[in-house]
C-alpha cells in the first residue's frame, strides 16, 4: 500500500547547532493554534536531520488520527527537545505533528510547501495518494478550512463540522521534554524510535552514519538531489556536483516509472522509485558500486569530495548496466531485474550489478557479450534457480556474490556447450548440488482471478517473444539503452540513410564490434 509522504511539513536541522538562548518554563501542551504555519511554536519546530522521511502512514491512518484529534481522543504525548539555538527538536511524534500540519495546510504531500520542497518535481505517484488522502479526509472529517468557516458562515457546513469546530479550540496535545545535551537527545531519538516501529536495519546504520559519502550519496539519489540537502554544508560548487550526480543515477535507475499490473516492458531497472525498500536499495547499490563492505573504514565526508567520488563511481555502474552511454551493456531488466509476474528482485539486481562490475573489472565484457542471447534465455527458463540461492542464503545482500559467481559459471559453461540444458546440468552436478530443477515450490497457486501478478505475467510472457533486439548479440533492447549502427561502418562508405541503420547495445556498438 503507498504511503502518505508528509516529510516537507516539518523543516530538519542539525541537533549540533550551538547558539547561547535563555532557557524558560516549556509548553506542557499544544493547541490547533500552535500548528499554524506563522505560529511562534511550529515556525521553530524541526526534526533531527538524519531522521527518515515522514511516509510511514497510509491515508486511513493520517484521516484516522485527524478524526481522533478533533473529536478529543487520548493522543499520545509528543517528546520534544530544545536545542541551544532555540530550535524545538521532535523526537517522537513527527507523524502525529505533520499529519495536523497536512491538514491545516492542505498539503498531503502535494501542496505548496511540498511543492517548494521538492523544487517543483513530485512523484506522480505521490501526488496520487496526496489526492486519495485529502478525499478520504474531507468525506469523513471535514477540511481545516471548513472549519474555519464554520465560525463565521455556519450555514455553509455541515451540523458535524459545526460541532467538532466549537470543540477545536478547547483541544490539546501533552508535551514531554528531553532534558540534556544533543547526545542525550540522539540517544533518546533512537532508543524511542525502536520501539513501536522498529527502523530497519540497513536505514538505522545509515541514519547513524548519516555524514557518511555513501549515506549522503544515498540520500540524494533518492530525491533526485531535491528535498532536504544533507550536503549543505560543503561549498556551493560541490552541492551542485551532488545534485546534479545524484539526479543522473536516479534517472537510469527508476524510469521511466514502474506501473503496475506491467503492460510495457520499458520498465525500470531499479523498481518503484518511491516506496519504503527505494532507500535501502540505493544504499545498497551505492554501496556494491563503490566496493563497501562491513569492513569498510569510511569516515564523515568534511568537504564533499568523497561524497562525489562515490556518486561518480555509482554513476559509472549505472551506465555500464543500462543507459545511452557508449560503455552501456544495456541490460533488459524484464530478463535481469523482475520476475516473471513482474516483481522486482532485489537479490538479482544486486548480483548482477557485482556480475558488471566483476567482468568489466576482470575484462571478461567481450566473453559476456558473446554468450548474451543464450545466458538471457537461460536466465528466463531457469529464474527459479537464482531464487533457490537467495533462499539458500536468506537475503539479498547475503546472496548477491553467489549469484553474480553462477551467472559467470553460466558463461563459461556456455563456451562449452551450445546445450542450455546440459549446462545447468553440469552446474548442479559439479558445484550447485543444492540446486534442483523442480520448479513447482515456486509457481503460483492457480485460481479463476486474474490478479495483478498474473496479468503481468501474461502480459511480459507475450511481449517479450516479439521484443527488440540487438542486431550484433542478439539480446534484447530496452528504451533506455539504444544505439544507432550502421551496418557499413563510415570508414568503410557507409551511409547515414535507414537502409543502413541497425539497433544495437551501446556498447556493441562502439566496443564489442570493434
Amino acid at each position: 500500500m503507498s504511503k502518505v509522504n508528509l516529510d516537507a511539513l516539518i523543516q530538519r536541522e542539525d541537533f549540533e547547532v550551538d547558539e547561547v538562548l535563555m532557557s524558560g518554563k516549556k509548553k506542557e501542551t499544544i493547541s490547533i493554534e500552535d500548528i499554524r504555519p506563522d505560529s511562534f511554536f511550529f515556525i521553530n519546530i524541526r526534526k533531527p536531520d538524519f531522521q527518515r522521511e515522514t511516509n510511514e502512514w497510509d491515508e486511513k491512518k493520517v484521516s484516522e488520527f485527524i478524526k481522533s484529534f478533533v473529536d478529543g481522543d487520548l493522543i499520545p504525548a509528543i517528546i520534544l527537545w530544545r536545542s541551544k539555538a532555540g530550535y524545538i527538536f521532535v523526537i517522537d511524534g513527527s507523524h502525529r505533528l505533520s499529519s495536523l500540519s497536512a491538514w491545516v495546510n492542505d498539503d498531503y504531500g502535494d501542496g505548496e510547501i511540498s511543492k517548494m520542497f521538492y523544487e517543483g518535481i513530485i512523484p506522480e505517484e505521490q501526488i496520487q495518494i496526496a489526492a486519495k488522502t485529502r478525499a478520504v479526509i474531507n468525506k469523513n472529517i471535514g477540511s481545516y478550512s471548513d472549519f474555519k468557516l464554520a465560525l463565521t458562515h455556519p450555514n455553509k457546513v455541515t451540523d458535524e463540522v459545526i460541532s467538532r469546530s466549537k470543540n477545536l479550540g478547547a483541544l490539546a496535545i501533552q508535551l514531554q521534554w528531553v532534558e540534556g545535551d544533543s547526545k542525550k537527545a540522539e540517544s533518546s531519538f533512537f532508543k524511542i524510535n525502536q520501539q513501536a516501529a522498529p527502523i530497519d536495519k540497513t536505514e538505522l546504520k545509515l541514519l547513524k552514519t548519516r555524514q557518511y559519502p555513501n549515506s549522503i550519496a544515498a540520500r540524494a539519489i533518492i530525491r533526485s538531489g531535491k528535498g532536504h540537502k544533507y550536503w549543505s554544508r560543503f561549498d556551493k560548487e560541490t552541492q551542485e556536483s551532488i545534485q546534479r550526480l545524484a539526479e543522473e543515477i536516479n534517472n537510469i535507475l527508476f524510469s521511466p516509472k514502474l506501473e503496475r499490473p506491467i503492460k510495457t516492458l520499458d520498465i525500470p531497472i531499479g523498481g518503484k522509485s518511491y516506496s519504503s525498500k527505494t532507500l535501502p536499495l540505493i544504499l545498497d547499490f551505492v554501496n556494491i558500486a563503490n566496493g563497501y563492505n562491513t569492513k569498510s573504514k569510511l569516515r564523515d565526508d568534511e568537504n564533499g569530495e568523497e561524497t562525489i567520488k562515490c556518486l561518480k563511481r555509482t554513476l559509472k555502474i549505472a551506465n555500464l548496466i543500462n543507459s545511452n552511454h557508449p560503455s552501456s551493456l544495456g541490460l533488459h531488466p524484464v530478463i535481469y531485474f523482475y520476475s516473471k509476474t513482474g516483481a522486482h528482485r532485489v537479490a538479482m539486481f544486486y548480483g548482477v550489478t557485482e556480475f558488471v562490475i566483476s567482468i568489466t573489472e576482470k575484462k571478461r565484457i567481450d566473453r559476456f557479450v558473446k554468450q548474451r542471447k543464450r545466458i538471457e534465455e537461460l536466465i528466463w527458463n531457469y529464474d527459479y534457480l537464482i531464487q533457490q540461492i537467495n533462499r539458500k542464503y536468506r537475503s539479498a545482500q547475503a546472496s548477491y556474490p553467489y549469484i553474480s559467481e553462477f551467472l559467470w559459471d553460466c558463461v563459461e559453461e556456455l563456451e562449452k556447450s551450445e546445450n542450455i540444458k546440459e549446462v545447468i546440468n553440469n552446474l548442479i552436478a559439479d558445484k550447485y548440488d543444492y540446486l534442483t530443477k523442480e520448479a513447482s515450490d515456486y509457481e503460483e497457486i492457480e485460481n479463476s482471478k486474474f490478479t495483478t501478478s498474473k496479468k503481468s505475467a501474461v502480459f511480459i510472457s507475450d511481449a517479450i517473444s516479439s521484443a527488440t533486439r540487438c542486431k550484433i548479440c542478439n539480446g534484447l533492447i530496452h528504451k533506455n539503452s539504444i544505439s544507432i549502427d550502421h551496418k557499413v561502418r563510415k570508414r568503410d562508405g557507409g551511409k547515414g540513410s535507414v537502409d543502413n541503420g541497425q539497433l544495437t547495445h551501446p556498447y556493441c556498438n562502439t566496443g564489442y564490434k570493434n
